[in-house]
């Protein structure tokens, strides 16, 4: 029997100037950080299978030992330049912050750990434990704080109703993680893409959210089913508490 095919990595997906950018990036990081250098992992869209070239950043995080000023200011140029010719957005962090700070980003430290690809070094994610209780208050948080912007979309656009179905549109984007966050919580199957977090989201809580991909075309419809999207998220989500910590 002939061995089964390796799926490809993501990163062989994004465009040749891209991949080259990132290369030269990992490159410089090196040269530059030396042992000081941990891994560079790149995580978000490009990881799980949904980058667009013309939307999408790379996301990559730089894990370093030390996050000195000296060897902050010396990958500066580096930084700048992998943002400004590829949209690489570096994060930097130090080795021994990163397992001390999932209870702080849960859902974020979550996402990197489940979809990531590790393109220099070592995967400083491998160990990383997020606990229920802080993915279940991140997870209201975050649908709170979308509630109530969405509200304020509404208020701002002061009658200029295509601003509200753009506001919608990133609104939409924005709470694919957490509502992923809680269907996982909830036990719930669903790949991790936009629409399927959506459309399984909005089939769990019994709201039609066709109007959403015509924000533009129907932005009151669409406002509307995301807002009662949220809500019964967030209703949800908040019972929770008395199951997973216990509260009342």
């Amino acid at each position: 029997m002939s061995e089964a095919k390796k799926k490809p990595s993501p990163i062989e997906g994004l465009p040749a100037h891209v991949r080259e950018r990132l290369d030269a990036f990992t490159q410089q990081l090196r040269q530059s950080l030396e042992d000081d250098l941990v891994g560079v992992l790149v995580h978000g869209s490009v990881a799980r299978g949904e980058y667009n070239p013309a939307q999408s950043d790379v996301d990559v995080v730089v894990v370093v030992k030390q996050a000195s000023f000296k060897e902050l200011e010396a990958i500066g140029n580096a930084v700048q330049l992998a943002r400004y010719s590829a949209r690489i957005e570096a994060m930097i962090l130090a080795e021994d912050e990163i397992g001390g700070a999932s209870d702080a980003f849960p859902l974020l430290y979550d996402d990197i750990r489940r979809f990531h690809v590790v393109v220099e070094g070592r995967d400083a994610f491998a160990d990383v434990v997020v606990h229920d209780t802080h993915r279940r208050l991140r997870i209201e948080q975050e649908l709170r704080e979308a509630s109530i912007r969405l509200r304020r979309a509404v208020t701002d656009a002061v009658g200029a109703r295509e601003a509200v179905g753009g506001a919608v549109l990133r609104k939409i984007k924005q709470v694919r993680t957490p509502l992923h966050a809680l269907l996982s919580l909830k036990g719930v199957e669903c790949e991790p893409d936009l629409k399927s977090v959506i459309a399984k989201a909005a089939d769990v809580y019994g709201v039609e959210v066709k109007s959403l991909w015509a924000a533009r075309e129907e932005p009151e419809k669409a406002h509307e089913a995301l807002s009662e999207l949220l809500r019964k998220a967030t209703k949800d989500v908040d019972t929770m508490a008395t199951t997973i910590d216990g509260a009342k």
